[in-house]
Parts: C-alpha cells; sequence; structure tokens
C-alpha cells in the first residue's frame, strides 16, 4: 500500500492483542495471516510472545507438517524478533524497541501486510506494538471477566462505570499515532469461543460490548465459536481453509459453520485491496 504522507510503499500492520490470555489470540492471528497469504498477498508474522510463543509454535508446526507431506501451500513468513547488539542502540534506547522495529522494517520490504500477535499481559513489546498498528484486533472471550479489561462495569453488569486498564493503552497508542501524523487505529473487538446457547450472560454481554463500542471508539465483529476442530489444527500447524488440501473430501457440519465464521472475519476487517474469495 502506498503511504502519502511518507511517500513509499508500507505494509499494512495487524496487531492481535488483549492483556488476558486463552482468548484465542493466536488461533486468529494463523487463520487471519494464511487467509491473507492464501489471497495472494505477501505476509509476514510476529510473535512478541517471547516464552510461549504459541504462534511461532503454530507456524513452525505448518512447516514441519507441509515438508513431511510433501505439500506447499501458501503461507505466511514467520520471523523472531533479532536480537539486539548494544553497540548498536541509540543512547537512551530501549532494547525491545529497537528489536521490533528492526523487525518490522526487515518484513516491509517483502510484505503486503504484518501480523502481530501480542502476549495475553502487559509488556512493553505489546505497547509499542499496539502503536503501530493499522488495524487491531482484540479478541473477547464471552466473560464479564474478559470485559473487565475493556471496561468496568456494575454489579449487574448493566451500567458502564469506566474504561479499565486496556482500552487506557489502546487510547495511548492513539494519542502515539496522533502525535506522529500517522492514521487512526481501526479497532475491531472480536466476540470470540461463543458458546452454543443463547443465556442470559450472552445477551448482557452483547449489549455492553455494542454500547461500550460507541463510547470507546471500537467496531464489533463476529469471532470464532467454541470448536474441537482449533486445537486438532494446531499440532499440524494447519487452518481451516487448508482441510481440503490435506485430503478432507467432505467438511462436517461444525467445519462449514467455522469457515464461514472466518469468511465474516475477514469481511468486518476491511483489510485494504483483499478480496474475499474463499
Amino acid at each position: 500500500m502506498w503511504d502519502h504522507q511518507r511517500g513509499k510503499t508500507v505494509a499494512h500492520i495487524i496487531v492481535v492483542g488483549n492483556e488476558k490470555g486463552g482468548a484465542g489470540k493466536s488461533t486468529v492471528s494463523m487463520h487471519v495471516a494464511t487467509a491473507l497469504a492464501r489471497l495472494g498477498h505477501r505476509t509476514g508474522c510476529l510473535d512478541l510472545d517471547l516464552r510461549q510463543k504459541s504462534l511461532g509454535r503454530y507456524l513452525d508446526n505448518r512447516t514441519a507438517f507441509l515438508g513431511k507431506s510433501g505439500l506447499d501451500l501458501p503461507s505466511p513468513v514467520y520471523m523472531d524478533l533479532p536480537e539486539a547488539d548494544a553497540a548498536t542502540l541509540a543512547p537512551g534506547e530501549n532494547a525491545y524497541d529497537h528489536r521490533l522495529s528492526k523487525a518490522v522494517a526487515e518484513l516491509e520490504q517483502t510484505s503486503d501486510f504484518i501480523v502481530i500477535d501480542c502476549p495475553g499481559s502487559h509488556t512493553r513489546l505489546a505497547q509499542v506494538a499496539h502503536s503501530l498498528a493499522d488495524t487491531l484486533v482484540t479478541p473477547l472471550n464471552d466473560s464479564f471477566v474478559d470485559f473487565d479489561l475493556l471496561a468496568r462495569v456494575d454489579a449487574e453488569g448493566d451500567k458502564i462505570l469506566g474504561p479499565s486498564v486496556y482500552s487506557e493503552m489502546v487510547w495511548s497508542a492513539r494519542q502515539l499515532r496522533a502525535q506522529a501524523g500517522l492514521s487512526p487505529i481501526d479497532w475491531v473487538v472480536l466476540r470470540n469461543r461463543l458458546g452454543a446457547q443463547q443465556m442470559v450472560n450472552k445477551a448482557k454481554m452483547e449489549k455492553a460490548v455494542e454500547r461500550l463500542s460507541k463510547r470507546i471508539g471500537f467496531r464489533v465483529a463476529p469471532g470464532f465459536s467454541e470448536r474441537v476442530i482449533f486445537r486438532e489444527l494446531f499440532p499440524r500447524g494447519l487452518t481451516l481453509l487448508d482441510l481440503k488440501d490435506i485430503g478432507v473430501k467432505q467438511l462436517n457440519i461444525s467445519n462449514v459453520a467455522a469457515r464461514q465464521e472466518l469468511r465474516d472475519l475477514m469481511k468486518a476487517l476491511k483489510l485494504p485491496g483483499v478480496e474475499i474469495r474463499f
């Protein structure tokens, strides 16, 4: 994509983050990145959870499985953060900032999109990554425990009392981008890992998320339902879009529904130049 302000072609950066584990960030990151690659877009990936590296392991599993099976499927390019040589740091420069900046600059040379998977906690790397986001995707479990990261609510879950820690971090990232003259972050919150049952809590969550979206400025998009298939795909590094390529001739109802959820998610992200063809 051409950036008129910077006068050069730059990659569109998609950051997948919140500050709580178990919301499905790595699954969303892997499916978005692989979908982009399958649609013909050059896609790079970074995993900022330097300890667990779920996305990195997911992509390592993919490389191993494809090599063993002799398949050549479209895949994003994964890159570990380069180490920082203390001698190359500017006075007062943070080593993590340097490592992230170097990785993004390198991937940007060969990528249309860069997907960055953040850890489920507040770290310096995650904070800086959020300020780089053109699109920020925040998967959210259908629970007021997760909702508390975005906003504080009253005991009944009906009244929003104020923004919480993660929303405040996104607000800071938005301010940094504005000060740098960059385009605003398109913040998309996914109601993710939904259960099949229609419950009172589920209806309350839906209303609360919609109210909060207008108050602090994000879009609400559909995420993935809770499905066994996602746990089965990880060891082989596969996504929903790869099933037919590995010989699955007839998808079951759950898998068809999951593919539709991915299609709906990709459409909802409204990424520049991306035409959904699956």
